[in-house]
């Protein structure tokens, strides 16, 4: 099997995806990861078998990000060959580009050059935080499936109903969802587990919201009587939680394993490269999106 070709682009204030995104496809150097300014990285990177544990038939191998150092830095520490001076330099060179940053704002410049060009673009969540920026994204596209976009948390155990939970729980109903940090980067983080463990396949009849501080609370309701919570916490130390309330009983899933969860979203992208089909249809990513947009709005 041909081995791909990965451009990474860009980093942004908070964000380490450069790093380990790459480093579960190459592996990583431990002496350099050890300075990552993201401890939390070598911490689980450590925790795993290279390269056993990397995605196989793949591999970064050009960087660009908006400061030469920062790139040298990536580089060095996932093993990286090339690092770019221009982005649109890596064009030619690579067959899917992972676009790291998770600025909503700064997506559509920073992709439209590849997606022009025919190149599929996996871009950090949240594609973006209107419905008609999203759409925008998509329409530059080429190709079915070029566009790629998602947290990683979809694909997540921890955030999942395994069939002896769903049997405890009964029929979701309510579900309360908390993560720290805040509602335009990190609400995605909660949404988009929640609308797939509660199967929701509409847009909410009301959304609400209260702020307090850098705090923001959106209550979602459905026409079938379903209700999630959604809770950003700002600068609160907290875990990302889902509070799951189902008609016969309840269950709190929290979520821990990072590292699976990066590399289970990174393969579906790279299953998506190689079969040329689209791996999460596009209206779930607006559905989330949709539901970012409300409640910024509220």
């Amino acid at each position: 099997m041909k081995q791909l070709r990965i451009g990474v682009l860009g980093l942004s204030e908070g964000n380490g995806h450069p790093y380990s995104w790459s480093a579960i496809f190459n592996g990583y150097d431990p002496d350099a990861m050890s300075s990552c300014p993201f401890p939390v990285i070598p911490q689980y990177l450590g925790l795993q078998k290279f390269p056993e544990d990397c995605i196989p038939n793949a591999k970064v191998t050009h960087i660009w990000t908006q400061d030469r150092a920062i790139s040298e830095d990536v580089a060095k520490a996932s093993l990286i060959e090339n690092v770019v001076d221009n982005p649109q330099d890596m064009i030619d060179e690579v067959d899917a580009v992972l676009l790291a940053r998770d600025d909503a704002p700064t997506h559509y410049e920073l992709s439209a050059p590849f997606l022009r060009a025919g190149l599929p673009v996996y871009i950090d969540k949240p594609l973006a935080t209107s419905v008609s920026e999203a759409q925008r994204i998509y329409e530059l596209g080429k190709n079915p499936g070029q566009v790629f976009s998602c947290s990683a948390l979809r694909y997540s155990d921890d955030l999942t109903l395994t069939p002896e939970l769903r049997e405890k729980t009964g029929t979701v109903v309510h579900v309360h969802a908390t993560t720290m940090k805040y509602w335009d980067t990190y609400s995605v983080h909660i949404i988009e587990p929640t609308l797939k463990l509660m199967g929701i396949s509409d847009s909410p009849i009301k959304v609400s919201s209260s702020s307090s501080a850098d705090r923001k609370t959106v209550c979602a309701t459905w026409a079938d009587g379903k209700q999630a919570v959604f809770s950003t916490l700002g600068n609160i130390p907290a875990p990302i939680k889902i509070h799951v309330f189902g008609e016969k009983s309840n269950v709190e899933l929290i979520f821990e394993d990072t590292f699976h969860s990066f590399r289970a979203a990174l393969r579906s992208f790279i299953e998506g490269v190689r079969d040329h089909r689209e791996m999460i249809p596009q209206e779930e990513v607006l559905r989330v999106v949709e539901l970012i947009e409300k409640g910024s709005a509220e």
